[in-house]
């Protein structure tokens, strides 16, 4: 049921073509696993898994609303689904979609044709931290998350990855649209570039202005000024409805899963 409700929410949620996932290389960074199994999950209640499947489908289409903690009762769904596979999948089948949707475009001669990425569970996963933290069952710490950003060590999101690179190879202008920080300009940049993302057009983090802005009209500003400057913004990849909603928006976008927090 579980695996039916959730292939449910990318049916909603994308619309496109697929393709053939077999000829794309190996990801450089595998994401970290657990030894949760099927028979783990099962052991937690077939009533729970109905219950949270059906919550996860509610909080990936936004109709659970601001939400600061996963249920309770959904604490094992969260982890064994992030660590068991299927996200990973899942979000290749985001990639995939994108990708599809990506070579229909005619591209012009100006250079100006753009794509933009989020960072956070979108072109970097954060696993290693929420592994550590509870999957979103503990309210959110910044300090924590500011210590982990330091680090520099989030794993790239393996689909993400092989999605940036075919984009770049075929001429778009990436842009990354992060809500982290000025302050972590620096960090960033070094985790993108280790994980193995080079060459974007720009990075552009929140400025001390932008603070107490909420994401969606800050992102929606920030893709305004990509526009004023000319940039056709064809795609754009994030794990939040706010990095994809609001004004200037994308011809396409495509949101990634995301059970663990909720960004408004």
């Amino acid at each position: 049921m579980a695996s039916r409700s959730l292939i449910s929410v990318f049916l909603v949620l994308l619309i496109g073509s697929g393709i053939n996932s077999s000829a794309t290389l190996e990801p450089i960074i595998r994401l970290p696993t657990t030894r949760a199994t099927e028979a783990d999950s099962r052991s937690h209640g077939d009533e729970d898994g109905i219950y949270c499947a059906s919550w996860h489908l509610a909080a990936e289409t936004n109709n659970a609303g601001g939400w600061t903690q996963i249920p309770s009762r959904c604490h094992f769904y969260v982890k064994y689904y992030m660590t068991a596979k299927r996200y990973e999948s899942d979000c290749e089948v985001v990639a995939n979609f994108s990708l599809a949707f990506a070579s229909t475009v005619e591209m012009a001669p100006d250079g100006k044709d753009a794509w933009i990425f989020d960072v956070d569970e979108t072109l970097l996963t954060n696993m290693p931290y929420y592994i550590d933290h509870g999957f979103g069952s503990e309210v959110f710490n910044e300090s924590c998350w500011d210590e982990w950003v330091a680090l520099a060590k989030a794993p790239a999101m393996p689909s993400s990855l092989k999605l940036y690179n075919a984009l770049k190879q075929m001429g778009f202008k990436i842009f990354v649209l992060t809500g982290r920080r000025e302050h972590q300009r620096q960090d960033t940049s070094k985790n993108l570039e280790l994980a193995g993302y080079t060459g974007w057009e720009g990075l552009i983090l929140r400025g001390a202005s932008d603070r107490g802005i909420p994401a969606t009209v800050y992102k929606s500003e920030r893709r305004s000024v990509l526009s004023n400057g000319g940039y056709r913004i064809h795609g754009s990849s994030g794990d939040q409805w706010s990095d994809l909603l609001g004004f200037a928006v994308a011809k396409r976008s495509f949101k990634l899963p995301n059970p663990m927090y909720y960004i408004g």
